[in-house]
């Protein structure tokens, strides 16, 4: 509402003809009743001047009383959509600069006062619609999904719905409600077109369009002067009214120089130094609704990594967002809570952190661990008290939380500064915050990388198992594939596990399994394949690999099982081992193929050892006979086969 005040600087035509009236009646009573009249007529003269000064006076006061409230009025308006717009993540001059190009229009085109106090505070409320569409879409910087255009939609009739309550004597309703309405009849929510639109809405469009175009936002720049000229013009005759685009862009001049007086040219540090001052509340807004939209993608981003490395990456990327640091450690214990590890590391001296190690107690970040409580602005030299004792001295400061998850501590994450005097307790809360919501994805990588470790890893020895086996084999392939080279598969069994199964039990059977696999590995290079097949089998990949190469690689392995004894139960224990080889694409082409012809060589190799052992030993028998002086034929030897050894004997009656 707009009142103007009653000031006269003059006197008007109707003061002057009530000033001759009132003279000629006083002239007229004066000749008919004499002078004395005077006596009379002078006090009451006097009296009524004094009335309609006083009269004057109070209207004047009253007057300047609804101009004060018209004043407040507006101020409380834009108050309230600076306040909505920058939830919206927009700077505090967004409303102002499209009221000045609404109205401006609108003086041009001739509208009436009452489409003009439409128009000006429907520029301020255009958006309040907007307190019903959720954050993370309004504050999303891709493109939104169909579901989410639809729902952003709604603002507009939501905004009219809220100010219906008001009661404006202008039409600011229609305004607001059909601002989004397009010349060619495509906008929303009626799907109006051409002048069935209401004028105040047509140049609302407009306005606001070019002041969105040029403004910038957190997921992007403003548009030039000229890009958003030929953006507003392409779309003249569609999606705006003609008549409007061309009367903006005809005075688009004049209104630049509007805004440049009132201090609403178009930059960031334009909307930076105006919320500094006494519309700081805009960015404060602007932050708290930045923090819940930045943990909400946190949530959804989380949700969306699988292993732990992705999780914390993603964990320490975002605190970095919110609270400064010069390097950033993530410890998590071991599973007897003894040892913490440095498993993540950000920042200076990521590398020196990575995998350093402390006892669940030492320094700050291990008394968070033990008491599951945060603490900061310590002296961060605790920290390196026991390790890394070259970092000492390196930083001013230090902030530490636990990472809780099903209430059960999973870790710590701990930040360094050299730069912070101390950290502040808005820094702590929004650290708790984010490690709150990362604690519970990191919980959850741990419990995939352990079902992970499980599906691929033989739970009696440690060493991958059949299913690793084959995904490992398909690798081999590809990288012989892309190389043109081929590789080696090993297939090894262990003689003689029967016996110690039978000879010592179970228990000390599982033993050799694993002392056994860990002899083998021994033999092979950091970057061979070795797998528990099944029972007391054993599969190695051996890539670039010689067949020269393979056979001292076999005898290798045979001698250093051979060797290996295994003391239980005050005995020794011991097992061999027969390895059959067979190459990639000569043995064959496919996991089965290979295993297969890996498996004929094995036994191949198995057997005629055997037979050597049997023909040494029949000899040995047949030297000891005849050094004894007696004669013994091949059918008085018994010759004992088991698994691992062959031994023939003189049978003596």
């Amino acid at each position: 509402m707009r009142i103007s005040s009653i000031a006269p600087n003059g006197i008007s035509r109707s003061v002057i003809a009530t000033g001759i009236v009132g003279i000629a009646i006083f002239s007229a009573l004066i000749a008919y009743f004499g002078p004395e009249i005077l006596y009379f007529l002078l006090p009451l003269c006097a009296g009524m001047a004094l009335a309609y000064r006083l009269h004057v006076i109070r209207l004047a006061e009253k007057t300047k009383a609804i101009a004060e409230a018209s004043r407040i009025h507006l101020a409380t308006v834009e108050a309230l959509a600076t306040a909505i717009d920058a939830r919206d993540q927009v700077g505090v001059g967004h409303v102002r600069r499209t009221r000045i190009y609404a109205v401006g229009i609108g003086r041009i085109l001739g509208l009436s006062e009452s489409d003009l106090e439409a128009l000006r505070t429907g520029a301020l409320l255009h958006d309040i619609g907007k307190l019903a569409v959720p954050d993370h879409i309004l504050n999303k910087p891709g493109d939104l999904t169909p579901a989410e255009l639809e729902k952003t939609k709604i603002h507009s009739d939501v905004g009219a719905s809220i100010l219906e309550k008001v009661g404006f004597d202008h039409p600011v309703v229609p305004t607001v409600r059909y601002h989004h309405e397009c010349w060619d009849g495509s906008g929303y929510p009626a799907g109006l077109k051409g002048e069935d639109i209401p004028i105040t809405a047509r140049i609302l469009s407009v306005a606001d369009a070019f002041d969105t175009m040029r403004g910038a936002r957190p997921y992007r720049s403003g548009l030039p002067r000229e890009d958003a000229r030929k953006a507003i013009q392409n779309e003249s005759g569609k999606r705006f009214d003609p008549l409007v685009v061309s009367t903006l862009l005809r005075h688009l001049t004049a209104f630049e120089a509007e805004l440049a007086a009132e201090g609403l040219t178009y930059g960031d540090e334009q909307d930076v130094a105006a919320a500094s001052g006494p519309q700081c509340f805009v960015e404060q807004i602007k932050l708290a609704n930045r923090e819940v939209f930045s943990l909400y993608e946190l949530a959804r981003e989380f949700g969306s990594r699988v292993t732990l490395e992705q999780t914390l990456t993603l964990f320490t990327e975002k605190v970095s967002e919110f609270v400064p640091f010069d390097t950033c450690a993530v410890y998590l214990p071991d599973p007897e809570r003894t040892i913490a590890t440095a498993v993540h590391a950000q920042g200076h001296a990521a590398n020196a952190m990575l995998s350093r190690q402390l006892r669940i107690g030492q320094g700050v970040s291990g008394f968070v661990m033990r008491s599951s409580e945060a603490a900061y602005n310590v002296d961060p030299d605790l920290d390196f008290s026991y390790s890394q004792v070259e970092l000492a001295g390196c930083y001013s400061t230090i902030a530490s939380v636990p990472l809780v998850a099903d209430d059960e501590l999973i870790g710590a994450i701990t930040l360094y500064s050299a730069d912070l005097e101390e950290y502040g307790e808005e820094h702590i809360r929004l650290l708790e915050t984010i490690s709150r919501i990362a604690s519970d994805a990191i919980s959850k990588s741990l419990k995939h990388s352990e079902t992970k470790r499980y599906a691929l890893t033989d739970p009696m020895t440690g060493l991958p198992n059949a299913r690793s086996l084959q995904m490992q084999f398909e690798k081999e392939v590809a990288r012989a594939s892309r190389n043109n080279n081929g590789f080696q598969l090993l297939m090894l069994d262990l003689d003689g596990f029967k016996l110690v199964n039978d000879n010592f039990g179970h228990k000390v059977g599982d033993q050799m399994l694993r002392e056994v696999g860990r002899v083998i590995k021994e033999q092979l290079r950091d970057y061979d394949f070795l797998a528990r097949y099944g029972g007391d089998e054993f599969v190695a990949l051996v890539p670039e690999t010689s067949a020269e190469d393979v056979a001292d690689l076999c005898d290798r392995i045979e001698q250093a099982v051979l060797e290996f004894r295994l003391t239980a139960n005050g005995r020794e224990a011991s097992v061999g081992v027969s390895l059959g080889g067979a190459s990639y694409t000569r043995g064959g082409e496919t996991f089965d193929q290979m295993i297969i012809a890996a498996d004929k060589a094995m036994y191949n190799r198995k057997m005629m050892r055997k037979k050597f052992t049997v023909a040494r030993s029949i000899a040995r028998v047949g030297e000891t006979a005849a050094t004894q002086g007696r004669n013994v034929s091949s059918g008085s030897l018994i010759v004992e086969l088991d698994e691992r050894h062959v031994v023939a004997s003189d049978a003596v009656n």
